[in-house]
């Protein structure tokens, strides 16, 4: 099998489970806590490392912003032999009460992106499997990590989340929004693979605050240290799996 052409990965070079961060930089976050970290190949907005977590073998790969880079992403790693995969991202809450730092475990998607409906019809639910659900959860009840378990959003246009469209969101009782989850759990789903989603929470649209308003930087520095929280999470439910 030749290579893929934005991964630059072929059949073997990958584990069978793999970390999606959004961002490049999460990469090296991820595999700071793990073991034998290795660099596979780097291109645009893609970072492919292999890692080992608590004898748990593993890739980390970055997906950029965004449901058509991380379509790519799950269409190639998945041709090389990925079989489960777990978004480790940042939201922006969608109710009130969620705080900045707050973790959300994922249990659907709405599909307010126009990725998926190049693969089927919007009716059709996007959501993780459940043996990857359960194991997000269960990895924070043992860290004693307080996390939000419901539906989300998933969107493509950042600077058009209107004040109309987040009060539909917010009285459809989704927690968050967000902008690569629904593509991740479709492709898994008509693959018949496995994906799940935990993010933590860096802005509450209903509240007023976004992320990088206040700072310079990106993320507040309570969503930076949960990211953290958010890792050894995700990492511990892929070791369980």
């Amino acid at each position: 099998m030749a290579k893929q052409p934005h991964l630059l990965v072929e059949e073997g070079d990958l584990a069978d489970v793999a970390l999606v961060p959004g961002d490049p930089g999460r990469v090296d976050r991820i595999a700071d806590h793990c073991d034998d970290a290795e660099t596979v190949a780097e291109n645009r907005e893609y970072k492919v490392v292999n890692a080992t977590y608590e004898g748990t073998e593993l890739t980390i790969c970055s997906t950029g912003i965004g449901s058509p880079s991380t379509a790519i992403a799950v269409e190639e790693m998945a041709a090389v032999g990925v079989e489960r995969f777990v978004r480790v991202g940042t939201t922006g809450a969608l109710q009130s009460g969620i705080e900045i730092g707050d973790m959300i475990v994922a249990t659907g998607a709405a599909k307010d992106e126009g990725t998926t409906k190049r693969y089927e019809n919007v009716e059709v639910p996007a959501v993780p499997d459940y043996e990857t659900l359960d194991a997000l959860v269960e990895a924070a009840k043992h860290r004693d990590a307080p996390v939000h378990v419901g539906p989300i959003a998933t969107d493509d246009a950042f600077y058009a989340e209107t004040e109309a469209v987040v009060d539909d969101w917010e009285a459809a009782e989704l927690l968050c929004v967000e902008m690569e989850a629904a593509a991740l759990f479709t492709l898994a789903r008509r693959k018949g693979l496995s994906a799940g989603a935990i993010c933590t929470v860096d802005g509450n649209l209903v509240e007023g605050t976004q992320k990088g308003e206040t700072e310079d930087e990106e993320l507040p520095d309570k969503a930076k240290d949960n990211v953290g929280r958010a890792i050894r999470i995700a990492l511990d439910a892929v070791e369980g799996l």
